[in-house]
């Protein structure tokens, strides 16, 4: 009878790990299961309509996304009653999502660079498929981070390397988003002493330098000739987030690299130079399946990352795919953008 019973006993167990081998990935990667997700790629998240302030002043929206939300109106908690608080730096906003989840949450308006569409640090990305992955560019360069039918986005790689180092330490200093026939640019200064009270931002339309105002609405915004641009201030200083309708939203924040962090991983960057650079994350409306580009080419439905998971810095190559000849060009071996009929040459920003 004791035999028999550790025969069930056995059979049972070895049933339970079959069954929870089949429901989790087995690779590692956080449950991630490269399952092309396309979490950041938010055109059901984002296609509402705003409706009327309910009568205790918290903001409403009617959910056009098709599935489980639609036609549903969702309103923002007490918490966080607008998308846009008065005061960034010390309220939430709140987060409207009409796709599957159909739901309103709290959040920071700042970039997460643990999240989907995250470009941070030296410089490290979360992929729309959810794999974490390092590109290294290179000092000086200009790389297509994503490069789509009616979207592209260039990054400018700054960067040193130390004696005795075989690659450059890289960060990106400016980002380029073109899309119809428009360019806007966001860049970091040049900033010898870093002060968290200084704005350290370089925003362009055009070529043209822009304003950010400080108080009232704290943002500048123009229509042009296909959808509208929007950038707002997201803190009081060094903190914005960029929105093209129906194709982007970007929260970017201008950080240097401090005393610690530069004698930690031995960068050896010179007294006079604080590295101020970009921490992004984007929120994609629309992307094709054939999305190109660094960060664009992983929220292709049929994305496998080739990256290398479980090391400590999984590094993804192609900077020769995706290097482009400027920061305002979008012409690289496999990019996809054409700018509209009627693009004009613009200014060159200032970069190192």
């Amino acid at each position: 009878m004791d035999r028999r019973k550790s025969c069930v006993l056995l059979a049972f167990f070895f049933i339970l790990f079959l069954s929870m081998d089949a429901n989790g990935n087995g690779n590692g990667n956080n449950n991630n299961n490269n399952g092309n997700n396309n979490n950041g790629n938010d055109g059901d998240a984002t296609n509402y309509k705003e409706l009327a302030p309910a009568k205790t002043g918290e903001e409403r929206a009617h959910c056009n996304a098709k599935g489980a939300c639609n036609s549903k109106t969702l309103q923002c908690p007490s918490q966080c009653p607008a998308k846009k608080p008065k005061n960034n730096k010390k309220n939430k906003g709140c987060f409207v999502d009409c796709s599957s989840k159909c739901e309103v949450t709290c959040k920071w308006r700042r970039a997460n660079c643990n999240g989907y569409g995250s470009l941070c640090y030296d410089p490290r990305f979360v992929g729309g498929d959810g794999v974490m992955f390092y590109f290294h560019g290179a000092k000086g360069g200009n790389f297509a981070i994503v490069s789509d039918d009616n979207l592209h986005i260039n990054a400018h790689f700054i960067g040193t390397r130390p004696q005795g180092r075989t690659r450059d330490y890289t960060w990106v200093q400016a980002l380029a988003i073109m899309f119809d026939t428009h360019t806007i640019v966001i860049a970091a200064k040049r900033v010898s002493n870093w002060d968290d009270n200084v704005d350290a931002l370089i925003v362009s339309w055009d070529g043209e330098a822009v304003d950010i105002a400080t108080d009232g609405e704290a943002e500048w915004r123009t229509n042009g000739e296909e959808r509208e641009a929007v950038v707002e201030r997201t803190d009081y200083a060094n903190s914005i987030r960029v929105t093209i309708a129906r194709l982007v939203e970007i929260d970017i924040r201008v950080r240097p690299i401090g005393e610690k962090e530069n004698r930690v991983h031995n960068y050896q960057l010179p007294a006079d130079d604080a590295f101020a650079h970009l921490e992004t994350q984007f929120r994609f409306s629309n992307l094709t399946d054939l999305a190109e580009g660094v960060l664009g080419k992983t929220y292709r439905p049929d994305y496998v990352s080739p990256v290398k998971i479980g090391v400590p810095m999984p590094m993804m190559g192609g900077e020769d795919k995706y290097q482009t000849p400027s920061l305002y060009s979008p012409l690289c071996k496999v990019c996809r953008f054409q700018w509209q009929t009627g693009f004009g040459a613009i200014k060159e920003l200032a970069q190192y």
